[in-house]
């Protein structure tokens, strides 16, 4: 952009000014809308979910004998919500602010295979892609029993076929261990952010890994790109994909069913807020939008974002969406949270969810990283850093009187709410690299 454009555009939206500046900040959205309404723009309904979660359902068989970490949780892939009272108390007193209700961790950071969310988005589509190749070569129907997929004749058929995603680390860890072990052969294209030990541990299990010293938006574009003219290439294309959303998606019925398993209300009088790190936005969009068809207008999802990429809040705030990046107005998209080092974010996810969500914020990486430190002191739970990104959630909740009046969210409401914080990874990254992690924290 230049200089008079980006003026223009501080002038029409005075917040950009303080993403320029890279401010911590917050912003909830005054265009949101009940849920019945916000569906009219998004090409998705529930029996799409549904359809998500019965093709998941029969994959159960195979993942457990191809992964025995799912077997726990006999084939599905979930992780569990645990309270972290030590937690708020630490938030209030290091931000000093109160916290009315209770806080809750959503710990995606230890989900089995892949060890982050995106074990649900990319996962997901991999095994729709082979469900997809299998049925249509006639080797399996939906009524067979899915453990066939393990078997040397079905490793043989996927050998013949290609898989490529552009990532900045997660999302291509999914990607690479599920289909290299159904046996695909896949292709990881790494922004220049990502971590050293996500590659390492992607060629490890056979997987090709491209580096590029560009971001995330090159390697997706260079990934799309080089799998095009190949027939028998899938691209899985993290900014577009409506399978990766609704893999996301399947989370909203499983956290209704274990809230009501621990007696956790969620209705107008008990709000539920819940705090979504957010890059591209497809693993939270999708996520939001499950959690918003299983809870309704009950449900109130927050992005958060790095102050050095904060594509999504500036996309919807400037209703340019995915025709604006971080790197046009000036900032750099270069944040120690590397799962959410995007400068352009997804058009579909922002349009698709603007009317849903309840508002965004950013967060500096120095406050993710007294964050991970507090987190790991308190609750003994080691994230990376981007998966502290919502942990600041309810302070600018509780911190911000309009939101709270214009919601109606009463005192006595608040007193009854349940926050929660979606921890997105963590448990895969290597002894070591947690140790600096660690260290990090200490010298913030």
């Amino acid at each position: 952009m230049k200089k008079d454009q980006i003026e223009k555009l501080v002038s029409d939206f005075p917040l950009v000014k303080k993403l320029i500046n890279l401010e911590e900040l917050s912003w909830f959205n005054p265009n949101i809308t009940n849920i019945a309404e916000a569906l009219h723009h998004i090409p998705l309904n529930e029996n799409d979910v549904r359809d998500a979660s019965d093709r998941l359902t029969r994959f159960a068989p195979y993942l457990m004998k191809a992964f025995p970490a799912t077997i726990p949780n006999k084939g599905i892939i979930e992780s569990e919500i645990e309270e972290i009272q030590e937690m708020k108390e630490e938030l209030m007193t290091h931000y000093d602010t109160k916290i009315n209700g209770k806080l809750f961790i959503k710990k995606d950071c230890h989900l089995p295979i892949s060890g982050s969310i995106k074990a649900r988005g990319g996962i997901y589509e991999v095994l729709k892609h082979a469900e997809d190749l299998a049925i249509k070569e006639g080797l399996i129907t939906v009524s067979d029993d899915y453990e066939k997929f393990i078997s040397p004749e079905f490793k043989a058929f996927f050998a013949g076929y290609k898989i490529a995603v552009g990532s900045t680390g997660n999302l291509g860890l999914s990607i690479g261990i599920m289909g290299s072990k159904l046996g695909f052969d896949v292709s990881v294209h790494m922004s220049a952010d990502a971590r050293q030990w996500k590659k390492d541990r992607l060629r490890s299990h056979g997987v090709t890994v491209v580096e590029y010293e560009s971001d995330y938006g090159v390697a997706v574009e260079q990934g799309r790109e080089k799998s095009k003219d190949d027939p028998k290439c899938f691209f899985i294309d993290d900014e577009n994909s409506l399978n990766l959303f609704l893999g996301y998606s399947v989370a909203g019925e499983s956290l209704k069913k274990q809230f009501s398993d621990q007696g956790i209300i969620v209705d107008q009088a008990h709000p539920l807020f819940v705090y979504l790190p957010c890059g591209v936005g497809g693993g939270p969009g999708g996520v939001a939008f499950g959690l918003k068809l299983a809870f309704g207008d009950d449900i109130h999802c927050i992005f958060a974002e790095p102050t050095h990429s904060p594509c999504m809040l500036l996309g919807v705030h400037t209703g340019l969406h995915d025709n604006i990046s971080v790197q046009d107005i000036g900032i750099d998209n270069i944040t120690a949270a590397d799962g959410l080092a995007v400068g352009r974010a997804s058009g579909f996810v922002g349009r698709a969810m603007e009317r849903m969500l309840g508002g965004y914020f950013t967060i500096a990486d120095e406050e993710m990283y007294k964050l991970l430190g507090i987190m790991n002191d308190c609750q003994k739970i080691k994230l990376e850093p981007s998966a502290l990104a919502g942990v600041k959630g309810p302070i600018h909740v509780e911190n911000n009187k309009d939101y709270l009046k214009r919601m109606d969210f009463s005192p006595e409401k608040m007193r009854n709410a349940t926050h929660l914080v979606w921890a997105t990874g963590g448990g895969m990254v290597p002894e070591k690299e947690m140790k600096q992690y660690l260290q990090a924290s200490q010298l913030r």
